[in-house]
């Protein structure tokens, strides 16, 4: 099957102090049925054995290629997103200077391992439909040795795992520097017409919880911080509220809580970006109602 699709793909992926979870990543990426032309790994200023694994990597891969920034401390609102933009504007400005072409672009975090057909699964479907835009697998967790599906709106792919065609990608402004680049990726996408999918049964593993990288307190009061820098109103936000504190861990409703009301009462900066805050100011109670419900009636 995999010599039936002529889709090429560049392949990004952010990584600090993932030393206990790159070696297994880097696996699942060089066993993939169908490799991407060309794997940027960036290096943002680990202090671990990250740096020595990227240096194997490189050595006895022509296709991967790592670049290192300077330490600094992990955060998931702005850093992420410039931690991102250097790896796909390297790897963008490489495949001018070497003449490589590609179709679609891709983002791997350094916590999540692929089965071996996933780029293959994916890019099938690209190919079967023109008017995809952005698509992703789901994301596990693996528990006793049972793999438990991650339950989200299936309209929207995933942060990790996530593949661009290229028009897409160019047409949407590319990846922001910016809280929730996925999120804002994803409206712009929809604003032009494309399509955006969540394939569930394409299976990537994710090593961590999402938003727990520091904690799912912090991981989720930034997440409500985040909600109220892109612009959401409040009665979507409580409605947001209101579905994490339903399910375990219960305690995650009222990060969020604080992470977007805080925010509210300092009257804290919002994205300067009109088509997001006007996006979200037209985001009536029932659009958001429909994604909770289609997410419960998976679950």
């Amino acid at each position: 099957m995999g010599s039936d699709i002529k889709g090429k793909y560049l392949l990004i992926t952010p990584a600090k102090n993932e030393e206990q979870n790159l070696l297994e990543v880097s696996k699942s990426v060089i066993g993939q049925k169908l490799k991407p032309e060309l794997w940027v790994i960036v290096d943002d200023g680990s202090t671990d054995g990250t740096p020595r694994i990227l240096e194997d990597l490189q050595a006895n891969h022509s296709w991967i290629r790592s670049i290192k920034l300077p330490p600094r401390p992990r955060d998931i609102t702005f850093h992420y997103s410039y931690v991102c933009k250097q790896g796909f504007d390297y790897a963008l400005e490489y495949c001018r200077e070497n003449n490589i072409e590609f179709e679609y672009i891709g983002l791997l975090d350094a916590d999540t391992v692929l089965e071996e057909s996933y780029f293959e699964k994916l890019l099938t479907e690209f190919e079967k439909n023109s008017s995809i835009g952005i698509a992703s697998g789901g994301i596990y967790y693996e528990n006793d040795g049972k793999l438990s599906l991650e339950v989200t709106n299936k309209n929207l792919p995933r942060g990790t795992g996530r593949i661009w065609r290229k028009e897409c990608f160019f047409e949407t402004g590319g990846y922001q520097v910016e809280p929730s680049p996925d999120s804002i990726s994803n409206i712009k996408a929809l604003l032009r017409g494309w399509q955006l999918i969540q394939y569930a049964d394409v299976v990537q593993i994710q090593k961590r919880k999402t938003s727990a990288a520091d904690g799912l307190w912090s991981g989720y009061t930034k997440n409500g911080w985040m909600a109220y820098y892109l612009g959401k109103r409040p009665l979507i936000a409580l409605v947001n509220v209101l579905y994490l504190s339903l399910k375990p861990p219960y305690y995650t409703g009222a990060a969020y809580f604080l992470g977007y009301f805080s925010s509210a009462i300092k009257r804290e900066k919002r994205i300067e970006d009109p088509e997001i805050r006007n996006y979200y100011r037209n985001q009536g109670l029932s659009g958001i109602l429909s994604q909770i419900l289609g997410i419960s009636s998976r679950s």
